[in-house]
């Protein structure tokens, strides 16, 4: 009953981040952020992705967060490798960086809309193992996005890459910025001001 009742609120907060529902959350962008506008020196150590536990299953049911993910954002009943049902085979997700839908949960990744490697260079550097396992596996931090989509995007920030559906661009703005204020990373100049212009996106 738990089980059920945690997805079918994670399925409504979720639908929101996913183009799915039918109000979007009112997330602001700030226009000229200046508390983390300076230049910051490189982090003192290289970004390795083995310090980022990812996919863990935090409630001991055999699915991992991406499963979990799979799970509450598919717009139809998901299928399942087998009878543990561990492993979503097949659903239906909607890609809100291109607008296209995919049924089979091997062309879908699970993106972090604020990357790794970028808040690794942005300040999480410093941060515990503990909290590197909190931000790899927050909800409101991931996608579901066709595979390819998410290797162009790579670790890149919006000033070097932004998705390709144009009307997506106010949404992922907000999405990043309310991201980064959250775990109080700091933003690059080309960073903030291309999130600058996506808030103008918002009024068109």
């Amino acid at each position: 009953m738990k089980k059920k009742v945690f997805l079918a609120l994670l399925i409504s907060f979720l639908a929101t981040l996913s183009g799915c529902a039918i109000e979007k959350r009112d997330i602001p962008l700030q226009q000229d952020s200046a508390a983390n506008y300076t230049d910051h020196p490189l982090p003192a150590t290289s970004y390795n992705r083995k310090d980022w536990p990812r996919w863990i299953d935090a409630d001991g049911d055999c699915q991992n967060t991406r499963q979990e993910l799979l799970i509450a954002t598919s717009t139809q009943p998901v299928q399942f490798k087998d009878s543990k049902h561990c492993t979503v085979i097949s659903g239906e997700w909607y890609g809100v960086y291109t607008g296209k839908t995919f049924t089979k949960a091997s062309d879908v990744d699970i993106d972090h809309i604020v990357p790794l490697a970028h808040a690794h260079r942005h300040g999480a550097d410093k941060w515990t193992k503990a909290q590197r396992r909190t931000f790899a596996n927050d909800f409101e931090n991931l996608l579901v996005v066709n595979d390819s989509i998410n290797k162009s995007k790579s670790d890149q920030a919006p000033h070097e890459w932004l998705p390709p559906l144009k009307s997506y661009w106010c949404e992922y703005g907000k999405r990043w910025e309310y991201i980064k204020n959250k775990y109080h990373l700091w933003y690059d100049r080309q960073e903030r001001i291309t999130l600058n212009k996506l808030a103008e996106t918002c009024l068109e």
